[in-house]
């Protein structure tokens, strides 16, 4: 299991958020976002920010980082190390099993991601065989497209999920993202998006969007 910061609510958790960093960074990364959510005060949500695992990446040299694959070449659409794919898959379904387990819902979990921790969620809510609350892929892309048919998991084929990205963003540039939603919209599943002007990032605005996304989606 992979450690993490975890943030309780007030009285006991009804839902949970379990929200994946981007690469090079770790489970702090968005912890400070909680506040600027705006959330209302009666939902009690558990927030959950995993630390990938520190690992060499290819693309950058071999150089250890946290992350949750390894990336072999930095295509548009990133060439990844599936195998490792896989396997994080595997632990996020096991907190998610944890979370079930301490009398959260399925359908009050929501999975989140920015960049690689994106990819990372689209690809765990897809294939997770319990129905989930929903999907946030911010800034991201989506590896292993030609597997989805042989392994999604029909619970998940009607999830909420919704996308946003930067105008600006030269890390993952907003066609990779769009890729992902159009293979999405073609793969039957009802996807919304937004963008914004900005680079790899999250702006003010976008986090307030996030927030009242959010309180819809688990109140």
């Amino acid at each position: 299991m992979f450690e993490a910061v975890r943030v309780e609510p007030s009285q006991p958790a009804t839902a949970t958020v379990i929200w994946l960093h981007g690469l090079g960074a770790d489970g702090h990364d968005f912890e400070p976002v909680i506040p600027h959510l705006k959330l209302a005060e009666h939902l009690q949500i558990r927030f959950i920010f995993p630390h990938a695992p520190v690992q060499p990446v290819t693309c950058n040299g071999g150089m250890a980082m946290p992350s949750w694959y390894d990336i072999l070449e930095l295509s548009e659409i990133r060439k990844v190390n599936e195998q490792d794919l896989i396997g994080t898959t595997h632990t996020i379904n096991q907190l998610i099993d944890q979370e079930i387990k301490s009398g959260i819902p399925s359908d009050k979990i929501l999975l989140v991601g920015f960049s690689q921790g994106g990819a990372v969620a689209i690809h765990t809510a897809l294939r997770y065989p319990h129905k989930l609350a929903g999907l946030l892929a911010l800034s991201t892309y989506m590896p292993r497209v030609d597997s989805i048919d042989a392994e999604a998991s029909s619970a998940n084929k009607d999830i909420i999920i919704h996308m946003a990205h930067g105008d600006h963003d030269d890390m993952v540039t907003p066609r990779a993202s769009k890729k992902a939603f159009d293979d999405l919209i073609a793969h039957k599943y009802s996807v919304t998006w937004d963008n914004y002007p900005m680079a790899h990032e999250l702006c003010l605005r976008e986090i307030r969007d996030i927030g009242r996304w959010m309180e819809e989606l688990l109140s």
